[in-house]
């Protein structure tokens, strides 16, 4: 069961979950007609009472030295969800745990890497602890917004997206199907590397191929038919594209 509160409690959740590191109690008690003490007061019952449990950056993972954001729905038992899904925020590169009330794919996790071996490295470490992998995105936006009941019932909301994180960027992000006559066809991604067929600047982050989702390596090898998606910040060039047509 959860504690009662007021409707000055539901606007000082509102306005710290806009924006928690711009806004100050003094800011919030202009807001909703009262003191800032009283404010620190209500946000003090609230940590309490396990109401708020943190407060957490909006982090753009992708503008510091591209990395990779992917979103892991996995499975484990009923009864050893809660003790794994905190035993799995000790691997490194997990940034978010939620328990989910289902059987299948009842733990999603959020995983930032350095790069897609790193990425591989991480569903590895998950998976030594007995957690089974069902699928796996590459996050490309995310956005964020207060729960609007929260809000003032007096006024419109300005804007329904308070954070916006992206893999991109600036960057590109394409799909697309490697060609029979393909020239990274039958390549591995090293290999693809170090002949000069994919740059260095472009990485795939993705490969799905039949039913199979497919986390790249270095040695994972480039097949006709595979559906594939290609990551750069400096753009994609034409003579990338034309390697895997």
């Amino acid at each position: 069961m959860g504690i009662q509160i007021d409707t000055v409690d539901e606007r000082i959740l509102y306005y710290l979950t806009e924006e928690a590191r711009h806004t100050s109690a003094p800011d919030i008690a202009e807001q909703v007609n009262r003191s800032a003490p009283t404010v620190r007061n209500r946000i003090r019952r609230l940590e309490e009472a396990g109401v708020i449990s943190g407060y957490h950056a909006h982090v753009e993972y992708e503008r510091v030295d591209g990395r990779l954001t992917d979103l892991l729905v996995c499975s484990t038992s009923a009864t050893e969800r809660q003790e794994l899904a905190q035993r799995v925020l000790d691997v490194a590169g997990v940034v978010n745990v939620r328990e989910i009330m289902s059987g299948k794919g009842n733990l999603h996790i959020k995983v930032v890497g350095e790069d897609t071996d790193d990425l591989t490295r991480i569903a590895q470490d998950i998976a030594a602890l007995g957690i089974e992998i069902d699928d796996e995105d590459l996050v490309h936006r995310e956005y964020f917004r207060p729960y609007a009941q929260f809000g003032s019932r007096e006024q419109e909301p300005i804007s329904p997206v308070t954070g916006v994180s992206g893999i991109a960027g600036d960057a590109d992000v394409l799909e697309l199907v490697v060609g029979d006559a393909a020239q990274v066809a039958g390549m591995t991604l090293e290999e693809a590397n170090e002949e000069g067929v994919i740059p260095s600047d472009v990485l795939v982050v993705r490969i799905d191929r039949d039913d199979e989702a497919i986390t790249p390596a270095g040695a994972t090898q480039i097949r006709a038919n595979d559906f594939v998606t290609i990551h750069s910040r400096s753009g994609i060039d034409e003579a990338t594209l034309e390697a895997f047509r």
